[in-house]
């Protein structure tokens, strides 16, 4: 019977996953000369919100932000994170 795993830690590995991904592929790309294989590892959307959000209180302000940039070797992380949280 396979363990039972939280929400909390499939949502970790994945982003852990993505974000070591993307890295890489930043890491990657900056290696790469340029050409269409440096533009598949590095270009993909961008989630998340453009402008930080700002919230003024007249007594304190908050602002926040979160963006996200998905490529192609960070979609490979997270598979990578899913085939060994699947192992676990």
């Amino acid at each position: 019977m396979p363990a039972q795993r939280g929400v909390g830690l499939i949502l970790l590995v994945v982003v852990s996953g993505l974000v070591v991904g993307s890295l890489l592929g930043e890491l990657l790309g900056a290696l790469l000369r340029e050409g269409w294989v440096q533009d598949v590892l590095t270009r993909g959307p961008t989630i998340g919100l453009t402008t930080p959000a700002t919230l003024d209180l007249r007594f304190v302000s908050l602002t926040l932000g979160f963006s996200l940039k998905v490529n192609l070797v960070g979609l490979i992380g997270v598979v990578i994170a899913a085939l060994a949280l699947r192992r676990l």
